[in-house]
């Protein structure tokens, strides 16, 4: 299972020594893991990361001591993260464990500092996420899982999702809020056959609505789909190099605000086009074809 999925093209890999290991082969696993990954890179993965045990189990200190021995370990993500100290206490071990990372001096001088995901999984996360958002420097994003927090509210979930509307936007606006580059949406367990791939497009399209910016995966199978949901469609690409091309020229003629099909473009506008060709060239796209389609786009 573990040497499979070197062979992904995927943003991130997560492998998991919380839920998905017993008490009985934590120790097992944690030394597998810390093998995988101080293997060479795969050219498919951007981005390591291990999911650790929760703060509170008494189990994190000996996950964080053994996987960070391994030089290819980019992020950990923290689940169950209730307050602040949950992550404060993950960035001190990490900063003790690996003082090269977090020395003053030119940062090209030194490999990257270790990322954090913070898992939010229960009420009392949801009501403290500012102050959750501003407990580590390391902090990259938050994480919505669905089946804990619906747990802890007693909650049934529906594939409408309604039921997680608040949880859900509170988190992507918190993340907006602390510039947090990273909001992933809820795991879609239902992914064989035709009709749960529906699910998981409809789940990804309304996620990407709330303005989350990743879903977590559970099967390979889901990866290409979830990709192609959360990648600017051509219709989007299009529009963005349209008003880009034509802002260009707008600001060379000192105009502020003009129309395009008959809307008006300014710069909130024109940022969030700027941003969708941002994450078209991140999904490598092909942009300079666009912008040569479009290359006489005039501000109207």
């Amino acid at each position: 299972m573990l040497d499979k999925s070197l062979g992904l093209s995927v943003d991130c890999v997560a492998y998991d020594l919380e839920d998905s290991v017993t008490p009985s082969k934590k120790s097992e696993a944690r030394s597998l893991i810390r093998q995988l990954l101080q293997q060479s890179r795969p050219i498919g993965i951007r981005e390591n990361a291990v999911r650790i045990n929760a703060v509170q189990t008494g189990l994190a200190l000996d996950d964080l001591t053994e996987v960070l021995k391994a030089p290819n370990v980019d992020t950990v993500i923290v689940p169950k993260v209730n307050s602040p100290s949950d992550l404060q206490y993950v960035s001190d071990v990490i900063r003790h464990a690996l003082p090269e990372r977090y020395t003053e001096g030119p940062q090209e001088s030194r490999a990257p500092s270790i990322n954090l995901l913070a898992l939010i999984e229960s009420a009392k996360a949801v009501t403290d996420l500012a102050s959750i958002c501003k407990a580590s420097p390391y902090l990259s994003g938050l994480i919505f899982a669905a089946e804990d927090f619906a747990l802890d509210l007693s909650l049934t979930r529906t594939p409408s999702l309604i039921e997680f509307l608040y949880a859900r936007s509170a988190i992507v606006t918190a993340c907006r809020a602390n510039d947090l580059p990273s909001t992933i949406d809820l795991v879609c367990t239902s992914y064989m056959g035709v009709e749960n791939q529906q699910r998981l497009r409809e789940e990804c399209l309304g996620g990407k609505g709330l303005g989350f910016n990743g879903k977590q995966c559970i099967h390979p199978s889901q990866v290409e789909l979830v990709q192609e949901a959360f990648a600017p469609s051509k219709q989007e690409l299009d529009w963005a190099v349209r008003i880009t091309i034509a802002d260009r020229k707008a600001d060379q003629q000192g105009r502020g605000a003009w129309t395009l099909d008959g809307q008006m473009i300014d710069a909130p506008v024109v940022g969030k086009a700027k941003s969708i060709v941002d994450k078209a060239e991140a999904c490598n796209m092909d942009i300079l074809s666009v912008q040569h389609k479009w290359q006489v786009q005039e501000p109207e």
